[in-house]
């Protein structure tokens, strides 16, 4: 069994939706940023989510369901990633990093899905 957490997606987006609060909290709360928090870590947490619960899928086709809401959720928190670095400077380096992981996430799940059908 690999331990590696590289490659075991549970531990991969479980760090990923941490790392995402820690930022959230990170960031001033005002008239812009508030929404944007919000929809960021509904979808950053989302993808872990919805991974575990692929992973207890009752039928192939829950399990494919479930990864094409990981893929979703993944591109969805990339936009809100991109409008907080937009929306708070001194945080556009922590943004970037967690963008590229939302992004090699959301390739990993495009490829789960395609190979499910």
């Amino acid at each position: 069994m690999n331990t590696n957490p590289k490659y075991d997606l549970e531990e991969r987006t479980a760090k990923f939706s941490e790392d995402v609060i820690v930022l959230c909290k990170k960031a001033p709360k005002d008239i812009v940023t508030i929404p944007i928090i919000d929809q960021l870590i509904r979808s950053g947490t989302s993808m872990g989510a919805n991974y575990c619960e692929a992973n207890g899928a009752s039928s192939r086709k829950d399990f494919r369901n479930k990864i094409f809401i990981c893929k979703k959720e993944g591109k969805e928190a990339q936009y809100w990633l991109r409008l907080l670095a937009k929306a708070v400077d001194k945080l556009a380096e922590d943004c970037k990093k967690l963008w590229k992981e939302a992004h090699e996430l959301t390739l990993i799940f495009s490829k789960i899905a395609s190979n499910s059908i």
